[in-house]
């Protein structure tokens, strides 16, 4: 449990659609503040996925300390109420030092756990998780669709249908308990020992998509398609089941062509960007920003 903490203990919530630039402002804000920073970036848990991640480049992480950031192997069972628990333990240690902690990251999940807390779910008897990754392996979203849709109407309607991970863990959750996974949700916002500032970043579209297609250019410059290959043997991992290294194992699956397989990371990372855009507009308390606007953001964090 985590000690109460004053409330002029402030989380600067650093979030957006991915390439918009929430790293280096992040570590700009921390700088100025001193403090550290917290990832709110699924895919950056996990220490085999650095491209494919964009995790931040080590002079980036010797500049200013991130937490949470390649903790994991990808052969690690994670979920958001583990990672509730650790991140509250690190804003914790973070809040005996300075008035301020950061989080960055653009998984929305894991940062509404962090800020507004998760119900507590039973976690799945092992032979369940296996029956549930073998019909998605076996049927794909299709069959992970349809199975959700007779086990929970409710669920599918409001679920990404394009994220596997959140279909399974709702099927998951039935099959253990005989509930559906949306009547078990409470939706109960706990009650935080600390004040939270907000910020959303976003940029124009065009330039957001440019930022989008450069990064994934400079990401197969980087070597993305040697990381993927080495990790093809694991691409049945949830932590796998992501844009970039997906298309790539699809190719080394010979399903499609390389050129096609890169194209294809640019196009399903601009329509990622725009379900998290789609996400952070359910969020009544932050306040959007240009990231460039670096003197407003911290106008706006350092008032009371």
């Amino acid at each position: 449990m985590m000690t109460l903490t004053p409330k002029n203990k402030v989380l600067v919530v650093i979030t957006g659609p991915t390439a918009v630039g929430k790293t280096e402002l992040a570590i700009d804000i921390a700088g100025k503040l001193k403090t550290e920073i917290i990832s709110g970036d699924a895919r950056q848990f996990y220490r085999e996925l650095k491209i494919g991640s964009a995790m931040p480049e080590p002079s980036q992480l010797e500049a200013i300390p991130h937490h949470l950031i390649g903790h994991l192997s990808i052969r690690d069972y994670y979920n958001a109420a583990i990672y509730e628990k650790h991140a509250l333990a690190v804003v914790e240690g973070l809040f005996r030092n300075s008035g301020y902690a950061v989080l960055c990251g653009g998984s929305g999940l894991y940062i509404d756990t962090l800020c507004r807390g998760i119900d507590e779910l039973p976690d799945p008897d092992p032979l369940v998780r296996k029956k549930v990754q073998e019909v998605y392996r076996e049927e794909g979203l299709t069959g992970l669709r349809q199975w959700l849709r007779k086990v929970d109407p409710v669920y599918y309607s409001e679920v990404d249908r394009a994220n596997p991970k959140r279909m399974m863990r709702a099927v998951e959750v039935f099959l253990s308990t005989g509930t559906p996974f949306s009547s078990l949700r409470k939706r109960r916002i706990k009650e935080r020992p600390f004040r939270i500032k907000h910020i959303v970043l976003n940029r124009p579209r065009p330039d957001l998509f440019a930022r989008i297609n450069a990064r994934a250019t400079q990401m197969i410059a980087d070597g993305l398609i040697e990381e993927a290959v080495g990790l093809y043997r694991y691409r049945d991992m949830n932590a796998l089941n992501t844009v970039g290294y997906k298309e790539i194992f699809s190719w080394l699956s010979n399903h499609w062509p390389l050129r096609f397989a890169m194209e294809k990371i640019k196009t399903n990372t601009r329509r990622y960007a725009k379900r998290q855009l789609t996400w952070f507009k359910r969020y009544n308390d932050a306040v959007w920003f240009h990231p460039e606007e670096k003197t407003k953001i911290m106008e706006f964090i350092l008032k009371q």
